[in-house]
């Protein structure tokens, strides 16, 4: 038993070894791109219509951004008017570690995948926990990201009160 535990728990930290290195590479990416503290606070206060225009037509019908930044507010959304709780700390912090923000990541090493159901999406669920936990006025497709944040979210909140109490692999 403690084998397969050690086992597990090495492959765990293999993958969660090579997720690190592609989101380190992304996120100093990311941070290269990103404005100072100055610049950020400076376009919060100034929004030409051209920046309004541009961000209406990213936005789609949804009012939301079609990125990780968007799903996840757009979800903290539906979270609030359904009484899940969870933040958006709590998410982000889980989706990069489980998926690196990648919405059609899948794991097909895992024990769910040996049995058939390899978990999907930003917050690697599996089908039979996403359509458990499947939150009305979002998508019926486990890698639609909102629905797979959602989801994950309401079955986070079932079993640990939050997601924002989830720190490994749920």
């Amino acid at each position: 038993m403690a084998t397969t535990t050690r086992t597990a728990r090495f492959a765990r930290l293999r993958t969660l070894t090579l997720t690190g290195i592609a989101t380190t590479g992304a996120a100093a990416a990311a941070l290269t791109l990103m404005p100072s503290p100055a610049q950020a606070a400076e376009a919060t206060q100034v929004r030409p219509a051209s920046v309004v225009a541009a961000h209406s037509a990213e936005s789609g019908k949804s009012g939301y951004s079609n990125n990780l930044d968007g799903w996840i507010r757009q979800s903290l959304a539906i979270m609030k008017a359904k009484g899940i709780p969870g933040s958006y700390e709590g998410l982000h912090r889980n989706i990069m570690r489980e998926s690196g923000g990648n919405p059609n990541a899948q794991n097909n090493w895992d024990v769910n995948a040996r049995k058939g159901t390899p978990s999907k999406g930003l917050l690697q669920v599996i089908s039979p926990t996403f359509k458990a936990y499947h939150v009305a006025g979002t998508a019926h497709s486990l890698t639609d990201p909102v629905a797979n944040i959602t989801a994950a979210a309401n079955y986070a909140a079932h079993r640990y009160g939050s997601i924002d109490k989830v720190n490994s692999a749920y």
